[in-house]
C-alpha cells in the first residue's frame, strides 16, 4: 500500500515522478503528491483523489521545474483522505520534505512534544511528525538528524527525504517496509516496488532494515543507523519490461488470468528433473525431512487460502500434520512450536507486515522457516531460513490470480518432496503425480478459453445482493479464494461456508434468486455435496456448479454447470479457481468497475 518515487538527476524531476507513481497505482491509494526543489526552495503540490488530479494540476509535471524530487501516492491511515493530510509533508519551515509508507506508532507522543515546543502541526496524519522531527534535529548535516529521528521514532517506515541545503541529494530510509534505490544514465532513484523504475535500470539496491542510502546524481551510498558506511550488491531484475504492462488487454487483472498457463510452466519446469522433484533452493536434505513433526503455514488473504489447500496436500500424500494461520492471528495467540517444526510464510511480496512478523516470531520460537514468495531479494525471502520463488513476474492488479496459481504449485511440489523422503509415495505414484501436474498448465489454458460462456453467465448477477460459495475439503478452499475475489473487485458480499456448516444457521440466509456456487471436486464427497446442493435449491437458490468432466450427474441438481478437466484430486484447486476467477472479473466489467483497483484495497499490505 502507498508508493514512494524519488530522481535527483539531469532531467526534469516532476515527469519521472508522476511516471514512477503511475506504475505503482496498483498498491492502493486515495491521494497523491510531489516535493521538486525548484533551485530556490521545496515546491510542493498534492491532491486528493486519484494520480491524474496531480498531473492535471502541475500539467504532467511541467509546472514543477526542477532536477530533484519525491513523490508519493498515500492510502489514508491516520487522517481522512485530504489535500493537506497527502503527502509530502513539510518541516516548521519548510526546508525539508518527506514522503512515508508505513505506520509511525508513537506518533501523537512525538506530536505533543513538539508542540510544546511550539512547533504547528498542519495535518493529522503520523508523517507529519517525522518531518517536523527531522526539521528539530536538523543542525546541518542530514545524517546525523536522520540517524537522531531514527532512535526516536517507533513502527515501520519507508522514507524518501529531500532538504533545501542539500540540493544535490536525495535521502531514503527504511524499516520494515520495503524500499529500492537503483541507477542509471539518466541519474539516481528510489522507489516502493520495481515497476516504478524498470523502465530507467534493472540494477537496484534493496535496502536493508534501519538503513540510510543517500543518492546523488552519479552515486549511491548506503550507511548504516550510527552514520556508518557500509557496502552493498546491486541485484538485477530479470522481469521483461512489457510483464509490467497491459499488453493490449483491457485490465492487467485480464492479462495476469492469461498468464497463468506460463506462470504454472515457470515454477513447475524447473523443479522437474529425470521425473523426479528437484527444489535445489529448498537446502533440506531427505533426512532433515523426515524428522519432520509438524509444518505451520502462515499467510494473509489469498496465501492463506493457498495454504489451507497446502494443508489437505501436505498431509495427504506427505502425512505430516498441519496447522493453518492467518499470520495476524499466529503472531499474538502464542503458538507452540514444537522441535522439527516447519513453518512456511506464503506472501506474494515478501513485504507483507503480518507475515513479516510471524517469520520472525517463529524464528525466534526456534521453528525453521521456508517462505514461498515472488519477489526476490524481499524481507521474507531474506529473513527465512530458506526461500523457495515462485517466478510469476510482476503482479500488478490488486486481486490477486497468477500469483495465486504459482503458490498451489509451489505447495503440490513441496509436498511430493517431503512425500517421496518420507518414503510416502512409490515411485510409480510419483510419477503420475509429475504427470498430472505437467498437464495443468494446457488445462487452464482450455478453460481460459471458455470464459465467453461464463461472461454471459456472470452479466445476469450484476445486480446481485448476496453470493454463496459452498464445498467440502478442498473444495472449501477453492470456494475461500472464489469467494474473495468476487468481493474485492465487485463489492457484491460474498461468504463461503463449509457446506456441511450449512444447517448450522446459514441456510436461513438462502431466498428465492440467492445465487449458490458450489465447488464439487472431490470425487469422495460428490454425494455429500449434491445434497447440500439440494438443500438450497429447495429454498429457491439458484445454483452454479463447478465439478470434474466426469461428474454429469449434477447437471440433474445443478442450474448451470462448469465442468473441469481431469486431475489427481489434490490438484483440482489450480483448475477450479479459474472459472470462479472470470466469473468475478466478469461482472465487475459489467458493474463497470476498476477491476484493478478497487476500492479501500491495496496489492501490498505493509502495515498492520
Amino acid at each position: 500500500m502507498c508508493g514512494i518515487v524519488g530522481y535527483i538527476g539531469k532531467k526534469q524531476a516532476a515527469p519521472i515522478l508522476l511516471d514512477g507513481l503511475a506504475k505503482l497505482e496498483y498498491r492502493g491509494y486515495d491521494s497523491a503528491g510531489m516535493a521538486v526543489y525548484d533551485g530556490a526552495k521545496i515546491q510542493v503540490q498534492k491532491a486528493a483523489g486519484r494520480l491524474k488530479v496531480l498531473d492535471e494540476q502541475t500539467h504532467n509535471g511541467k509546472a514543477m521545474p526542477g532536477t530533484i524530487g519525491i513523490g508519493h501516492t498515500r492510502w489514508a491511515t491516520h487522517g481522512a483522505p485530504s489535500d493537506t493530510n497527502a503527502h509530502p509533508h513539510y518541516n516548521q519551515d519548510e526546508t525539508i520534505a518527506v514522503v512515508h509508507n508505513g505506520i509511525i506508532e508513537n506518533y501523537l507522543k512525538l506530536r505533543k512534544k513538539l508542540e510544546k515546543k511550539g512547533f504547528e502541526f498542519r495535518s493529522e496524519t503520523d508523517t507529519e511528525a517525522v518531518a517536523m522531527l527531522l526539521g528539530y534535529y536538523y543542525k546541518g548535516d542530514p545524517l546525523e538528524a536522520i540517524g537522531k529521528v531514527m532512535h526516536r521514532v517507533e513502527g515501520s517506515y519507508a522514507l524518501g527525504i529531500i532538504f533545501a541545503d542539500h540540493p544535490d541529494e536525495v535521502y531514503s530510509v527504511r524499516k520494515d517496509s520495503p524500499l529500492i534505490v537503483g541507477q542509471s544514465e539518466e541519474g539516481s532513484f528510489i522507489a516502493s516496488d520495481v515497476p516504478a523504475i524498470l523502465k530507467y535500470t534493472r540494477d537496484v539496491y534493496f535496502i536493508q532494515n534501519e538503513e540510510i542510502a543517500v543518492l546523488t546524481e552519479n552515486t549511491i551510498t548506503f550507511y548504516n543507523i550510527d552514520g556508518e558506511e557500509i557496502p552493498k550488491e546491486p541485484k538485477r531484475i530479470e522481469w521483461d519490461i512489457n510483464a509490467a504492462e497491459k499488453g493490449g488487454y483491457e485490465h492487467f487483472m485480464l492479462k495476469e488470468m492469461n498468464e497463468q498457463p506460463k506462470t504454472v510452466s515457470d515454477t513447475l519446469n524447473p523443479r522437474i528433473k529425470d521425473g523426479r522433484v528437484v527444489i535445489e533452493e529448498l537446502g533440506m536434505s531427505d533426512e532433515e525431512i523426515r524428522n519432520l513433526r509438524k509444518i505451520h503455514i502462515v499467510a494473509c488473504g489469498s496465501a492463506y487460502h493457498a495454504g489451507i489447500t497446502g494443508k489437505y496436500v501436505f498431509e495427504g500424500l506427505a502425512r505430516i500434520p498441519v496447522e493453518v494461520d492467518l499470520a495476524s492471528e499466529f503472531r499474538y495467540r502464542d503458538p507452540i512450536i514444537e522441535e522439527n517444526t516447519l513453518v512456511i510464510i506464503i506472501s506474494q511480496s515478501g513485504e507483507t507486515a503480518d507475515s513479516l512478523a510471524a517469520l520472525r516470531e517463529a524464528k525466534e520460537l526456534g521453528a525453521q522457516t521456508l517462505g514461498i514468495v515472488n519477489v526476490v531479494g524481499s524481507s521474507i525471502a531474506r529473513e527465512a531460513d530458506r526461500v523457495m520463488y515462485t517466478w510469476a513476474g510482476p503482479e500488478i492488479a490488486v486481486a490477486t490470480t497468477k500469483a495465486y496459481s504459482a503458490q498451489l504449485i509451489a505447495e503440490y511440489l513441496l509436498a511430493i518432496k517431503f512425500a517421496s523422503a518420507r518414503g510416502k509415495l512409490s515411485d510409480e505414484a510419483c510419477a503420475l503425480l509429475i504427470k498430472d501436474l505437467k498437464a495443468i498448465p494446457a488445462q487452464i489454458q482450455m478453460l481460459l478459453a471458455n470464459k465467453e460462456d461464463i461472461q454471459r453467465f456472470a452479466n445476469r448477477y450484476l445486480a446481485a445482493r448476496d453470493v454463496f460459495f459452498i464445498g467440502r475439503g478442498i473444495d472449501h478452499a477453492i470456494s475461500l479464494e472464489g469467494s474473495l475475489k468476487l468481493k474485492e473487485i465487485s463489492y457484491i458480499h460474498s461468504e463461503a461456508y463449509a457446506a456441511g456448516e450449512l444447517k448450522h444457521g446459514t441456510i436461513s440466509l438462502i431466498e428465492e434468486g440467492t445465487l449458490v456456487t458450489a465447488v464439487i471436486t472431490q470425487e469422495n464427497l460428490y454425494k455429500k455435496v449434491i445434497s447440500n446442493v439440494v438443500e438450497v435449491r429447495t429454498r429457491g437458490a439458484f445454483v452454479m456448479a463447478v465439478t470434474n468432466e466426469d461428474n454429469t450427474e449434477i447437471e440433474k441438481t445443478a442450474d448451470y454447470v462448469v465442468y473441469i478437466p481431469k486431475t489427481n484430486r489434490y490438484f483440482t484447486n489450480s483448475l477450479a479457481i479459474i472459472p470462479l476467477q472470470l466469473f468475478s472479473y466478469y461482472v465487475s466489467v459489467g458493474k463497470g468497475l476498476d477491476v484493478d483497483k478497487p476500492r479501500n484495497l491495496a496489492k501490498s499490505v505493509t502495515v498492520e
